[in-house]
């Protein structure tokens, strides 16, 4: 997977190649993956690799500037929302659609719940579970219910460890 997201972005521009670390310093960790589906795995974690690349430490790449981090992130968005089309499901596509949207949201806001919108949304991917929810961070700011919903569906031990790794990754 890591190696696909890496030579994919080379691929693409000689900026996104110049931008990836050494092999040996790159940190090869899944984080929401794992709590949904198998075979959107990739597509989830080009995604949450551009949202590191916006908002925390990437795995892979250390872009030198702010503007080349802000369109490498933009790249890896849409690079891994191409791949959950191509499956045809337009429902995973709007969910992270919506996430990307409500994440950048509550960034711009100061607030947290980005971690459990991040994993509610990865357990419950393309459901159409998430709406009320996600309603309840974005004009309240209370991300209780998709904690709820995540826990729910993955399972306490799950959350938990992909809550960590991303507050290890974004703090």
């Amino acid at each position: 997977m890591w190696g696909t997201i890496a030579d994919d972005a080379a691929a693409e521009s000689p900026l996104w190649g110049d931008a990836l670390l050494p092999g040996g310093e790159r940190r090869e960790e899944a984080v929401f993956s794992a709590l949904g589906p198998s075979d959107r795995a990739l597509a989830l974690e080009t995604i949450y690799e551009g949202y590191l690349v916006h908002y925390g430490t990437p795995r892979l790449f250390a872009p030198p500037d702010a503007d080349t981090a802000l369109l490498l992130g933009d790249y890896l968005y849409a690079h891994g929302l191409v791949r959950i089309a191509r499956s045809g499901d337009v429902d995973a596509v709007a969910d992270l659609a919506e996430l990307i949207s409500l994440c950048a949201q509550a960034r711009a806001d100061g607030r947290d719940g980005d971690g459990v919108a991040w994993a509610a949304t990865a357990a419950l991917l393309g459901r159409g579970a998430l709406d009320a929810a996600r309603d309840d961070l974005r004009l309240r700011g209370d991300a209780s219910a998709l904690e709820h919903l995540a826990r729910e569906a993955a399972g306490d031990e799950a959350v938990n460890s992909a809550l960590a790794a991303h507050g290890r990754l974004v703090g």
